[in-house]
């Protein structure tokens, strides 16, 4: 852990500002924001070439919520503001200490934030925070008293002088907000909404590449919330009650990889009947401990993994059939978003079209596609710098993997990196379609084998798959048929067949959404890439949250 270098004299009467950075996100500025690296994980970096059927959402900071629900000190969290709104906040209370978390591309953004503190709030102690930090030289390039890297509920614990070993309090965090697809705004969550469960910071898997892994500690440490599934269990159970959800976002880089701990809050599950459903991060090394009954009864719904390339030597691919492991997962209901790098060691013009190809032949439900990139703070940045291969004047807002290559590649010149990578996106979505429509295929698989199980729990998640089938699927489903049957007649004919089992399968009051619903979806999606052809700019709401705040003092 690491210590600060002195306590706040006002320990927990100390007032606390947390805030991430300003917006807006989504367009080229001053400050380093990037029209092509917007404030949204899917269109950023897995649906972006999928036209009007990209999907649209956003996330909260979970991190600086986490912090504020683990520390004493009145707190507010002042998420996704503008810089006029950041500016009225430290305007509006005395804060003592404001925390500005942000990652590495909006260091520009950081950089005036501290200015804005120091002008308008200038008793307050500064503390920057997140993956920024990782940057050599931070401390010279913003005006901060305290730089904190790696975990931060520890960190803050002790600079207000609580017990740093005190039980972990986890948030209750709805996992996604401002739902879209097809122009038109949806139910939260795509009307599956969930919660974030985070059992853990770090991977100990430590690829050269994970900004994650390195951040937290590198390869083999891992900074665990929750060691126990019963922990895991009762956070779970409080958003349950909170929230009313019965899916989960588990944001753990390896959740699976802890067998025990699975297994433990499967027994829960079990103990008291929940048939939830998880959305998990896994190694395929990791998946490989399970059963697939395990998996379906532990309610892994959809699971991230790491394809990579087959010539890559990382250690969570070692041994590992990615292809027939997709199809299985897939033929059991679980849905995969296969996470492929693009631009690895061993790339050339020659080799690198095949594998793309091969990555796209895994027909995954989602995919992600990100170039091999040296970011602050990773072991591949270090051996990048050893080797004289970082590429000067390359702006610290454009190394996030979705633009061009910041070092010189062995084969590959950095005007050709953005091709390739576009050109994967594309190919994956020519091949395989929309991945509203993978999904609804995976479901459908799962719906067919497990909503007559005798596992009460497998049979209503197997269930509640047929129910979003039934009233809101197969809409899309007619609109992307109908919508792609010119440009993409065999992908469009496959998207037909499933409709046409669907309705077969899951009864009349599918036939009737899908003529009833599914024109005016064609139509939006239609409308929406006529006036938004590289998809439309879209920016977070602004959040305004106090914890342990005096009444009578709320703004």
């Amino acid at each position: 852990m690491q210590h600060p270098s002195s306590r706040h004299p006002k320990g927990t009467s100390a007032r606390v500002l947390l805030s991430s950075v300003f917006g807006p996100y989504a367009q080229d500025d001053q400050y380093g924001s990037r029209s092509i690296n917007p404030m949204e994980l899917y269109h950023n970096q897995v649906t972006r070439e999928q036209g009007p059927f990209s999907l649209r959402m956003f996330h909260r900071s979970w991190g600086i919520i986490f912090i504020q629900h683990n520390i004493s000190a009145p707190c507010a969290v002042l998420d996704f503001p503008t810089r006029e709104r950041f500016i009225e906040e430290l305007k509006a209370q005395a804060y003592d200490i404001v925390g500005i978390s942000s990652i590495i591309v909006n260091v520009g953004k950081v950089r005036e934030m501290c200015r804005l503190v120091r002008e308008h709030s200038p008793q307050s102690a500064i503390v920057i925070g997140g993956h920024v930090t990782a940057i050599p030289g931070i401390q010279h390039m913003v005006d901060a008293d305290h730089i904190v890297k790696g975990e931060g509920v520890s960190w803050f614990r002790e600079f207000l002088g609580e017990p740093t070993d005190a039980p972990i309090q986890h948030p209750v965090i709805p996992s996604s907000f401002g739902f879209r697809v097809m122009g038109l705004h949806g139910p939260q969550g795509g009307g599956n909404k969930a919660a974030t469960i985070i059992p853990s910071v770090g991977c100990p898997m430590g690829c050269n590449f994970c900004t994650t892994s390195a951040f937290f500690g590198g390869k083999g440490h891992v900074v665990n919330f929750f060691e126990k599934g019963q922990e895991i269990f009762k956070a779970m159970c409080d958003a349950e009650s909170r929230l009313g959800v019965s899916t989960f976002f588990v944001m753990d880089e390896n959740f699976l990889l802890y067998r025990e701990r699975a297994m433990e809050l499967l027994e829960h599950m079990k103990a008291k009947g929940k048939a939830w459903q998880l959305y998990v991060f896994s190694s395929a090394n990791a998946l490989s401990k399970y059963s697939m009954r395990e998996l379906v009864e532990l309610g892994i719904s959809w699971v991230w993994m790491g394809l990579e390339a087959p010539r890559s030597a990382y250690s969570k691919l070692k041994g590992a059939d990615t292809l027939a492991l997709t199809k299985e997962l897939q033929a059991h209901g679980i849905g995969v978003l296969g996470s492929t790098i693009v631009g690895l060691e061993h790339h050339t013009p020659e080799n690198i079209t095949q594998e793309i190809e091969h990555a796209v032949s895994h027909d995954t439900d989602f995919h992600q596609f990100m170039l091999y990139t040296p970011v602050p703070g990773t072991p591949l940045y270090q051996e990048m710098v050893d080797q004289g291969r970082l590429l000067p004047d390359v702006d610290l807002a454009d190394i996030h993997g979705q633009d061009h290559f910041n070092f010189q590649h062995a084969a590959i010149p950095r005007e050709q990196s953005k091709t390739l990578l576009d050109w994967a996106f594309r190919r994956d979505y020519e091949r395989n379609g929309p991945s509203v429509y993978r999904l609804a295929r995976t479901m459908m698989e799962g719906w067919r084998r497990y909503h007559n199980d005798p596992d009460p729990r497998v049979r209503a998640r197997a269930r509640e798959y047929g129910r979003h089938l039934r009233t809101g699927y197969g809409a899309a489903l007619f609109a992307m048929e109908k919508y792609l049957r010119k440009s993409n007649a065999e992908v469009s004919e496959k998207i037909h067949e499933l409709r046409k089992d669907m309705e077969r399968e899951l009864g009349s009051l599918t036939r009737w959404v899908d003529r009833i619903a599914g024109p005016v979806l064609l139509w939006s999606a239609r409308r929406d890439a006529r006036k938004f052809p590289h998809g439309r700019q879209l920016e977070p709401m602004t959040f305004l949250e106090r914890r342990n705040w005096p009444e009578s003092q709320e703004a």
